[in-house]
């Protein structure tokens, strides 16, 4: 007789998968606890981002999706007890309030900020603002705050140390968030004031890229090698978590898993997707007659001057027509202009042979537009066939590559080598690991990928421009960083390691 014991097993064990509230609903749960992602995250072992992937839609799988769904669960639980408590509290006979003429009031009050800031929420009843602990009726991000700084320092100094009044009856109001970097009172008689959309202080960050070399030299006795070693080969998760703390405070929520359209989608396992970055691979097809000396340029810092682009936060929306809306980004299938320059200067699309529409980035298609202007007028404005698009803000990773830099910039004067190598791998590694890559399961934005590559193509194009503009002779644009031209190349660029200026890569002489 057969054995069906595995089979037995294997159904003992099957069970379906735990139902899981809406995306909406997630994020609501959390917020009317007062929990930020970070403390969610901690709680079931994953990255912030991750969370917020939960709450824009994606659902975890597995262990974990168990998990989630018990906080989710718990969360529902201890909010419907505190609201049974809350209306048990109501006095007897006391006629509730009219919730619709206040709901309108307050409308009516936070109208002209929310309709500037879609991060604003008005706040049913009043809670303690994160940054001077008075009342207040709205939330910015999640977290209850004034909107106009006045009422802060009004709030900080008009408070004294007699006892305040007995409270009223009035509805539950939660309790004030735990504080966050940049949401810390400076003493017992005023508060640090941080404007909507700024809510960090450098001050206050913990250095992460210098505490994790520290440890790094500490755990191999201060073998070079091999903490540079160790370094590198933790970048792209450490780079993760730099981002999640860069992002403390931010005004827009990411989506980390958007889904994709399918010219973003690689055609093949081995194969690439439709977007064209427009990288460079371009050389002067003649030279003038005679010897010359040639001195081939090295641009620091590419890939990281690249992260300050536009980039898409939601998932990307189809449209059509020829029309740009520069509050998005994304990719857009474009018929290029002609370019009749290219005996001295690379075609901003890069070496493409073939003729036709093409899809191409944010990056690249605001350079065209931009060169094809009354100010430049070096082609054509290329025809915008389709697009696939999202709101975007060019300052999105902004705080994540000034860490970056100031990382690089101490390292280069301190002459830290093990910091250079360990943040060069950061930046680079985190934009090569932004598409579907094994390697990072916390971000998959091709979309990003692409734009910051094309970013950085675009950041060469117009340096070669420049060196055209300001008289030199340029010879060859190739790939991100690398320029050779022929003039006095000092006057037009500053010479050294920092990411404004460039280094000598070679100098050689070409002719008789």
């Amino acid at each position: 007789m057969t054995d069906f014991g595995a089979i037995d097993a294997l159904l003992a064990g099957a069970k379906k998968e735990v139902a899981l509230p809406s995306a909406e609903e997630r994020r609501t749960l959390r917020e009317e606890l007062n929990l930020s992602r970070t403390q969610l995250a901690q709680a079931l072992g994953v990255s912030p981002s991750t969370v917020g992937g939960w709450e824009s839609g994606r659902d975890p799988s597995g262990e974990v999706r168990e998990k989630y769904a018990y906080f989710l669960e718990g969360a529902r639980t201890k909010l419907a007890a505190e609201a049974s408590e809350t209306a048990g509290e109501a006095a007897p006979g006391e006629e509730p309030e009219d919730e619709s003429h206040t709901d309108a009031g307050l409308q009516a009050d936070a109208e002209p900020t929310a309709a500037q800031d879609d991060d604003v929420d008005v706040l049913a009843a009043p809670q303690p603002c994160v940054l001077c602990g008075q009342p207040a009726r709205h939330q910015v991000a999640g977290f209850p705050q004034h909107l106009d700084p006045a009422e802060c320092e009004h709030a900080a100094t008009a408070r004294t140390p007699e006892p305040s009044p007995p409270e009223t009856a009035a509805p539950r109001t939660s309790p004030p968030r735990a504080q966050s970097p940049g949401r810390q009172r400076q003493d017992g008689r005023g508060v640090r004031v941080v404007p909507v959309g700024r809510r960090m202080k450098a001050a206050d960050d913990p250095d992460l890229i210098a505490t994790a070399v520290a440890a790094a030299l500490a755990e191999h006795s201060g073998d070079v090698d091999r903490a540079t070693a160790a370094l590198v080969k933790r970048a792209i998760p450490d780079a993760m978590a730099l981002l999640d703390h860069t992002r403390k405070g931010g005004r827009y929520d990411v989506i980390a898993h958007p889904w994709l359209p399918d010219v973003l989608r690689k055609q093949s396992a081995r194969g690439a997707d439709q977007v064209w970055e427009a990288r460079p691979k371009w050389a002067r097809p003649e030279l003038p007659p005679g010897e010359h000396e040639i001195t081939a340029l090295d641009v620091n810092g590419a890939y990281l001057s690249a992260l300050k682009t536009h980039l898409p936060l939601g998932q990307l929306e189809h449209s059509t027509g020829n029309h740009h809306n520069p509050r998005r980004a994304g990719v857009h299938l474009i018929t290029p202009p002609d370019w009749d320059h290219d005996a001295y200067l690379p075609n901003p699309i890069g070496s493409r042979d073939e003729p036709g529409p093409l899809w191409v980035t944010e990056s690249t298609l605001r350079l065209l537009l931009r060169i094809s202007g009354p100010k430049y007028g070096l082609c054509d404005p290329p025809e915008i066939h389709e697009s696939w698009t999202s709101g975007a803000t060019e300052g999105l990773l902004e705080k994540f590559r000034v860490a970056l830099k100031d990382a690089r910039d101490r390292a280069i004067a301190e002459d830290d080598e093990v910091t250079l190598e360990y943040v060069k791998a950061m930046y680079s590694k985190f934009v090569s690991t932004l598409g579907e890559s094994n390697y990072n399961r916390e971000l998959y934005r091709t979309d990003w990928m692409h734009l910051i590559r094309s970013q950085a193509f675009a950041n060469l194009w117009w340096k070669a421009h420049r060196a055209y503009d300001e008289g030199l002779m340029v010879v060859r644009a190739m790939g991100t960083d690398e320029l050779h031209v022929i003039g006095d190349w000092r006057t037009v660029f500053p010479e050294g390691r920092g990411v404004t200026e460039v280094k000598v890569k070679d100098v050689y002489r070409v002719g008789p």
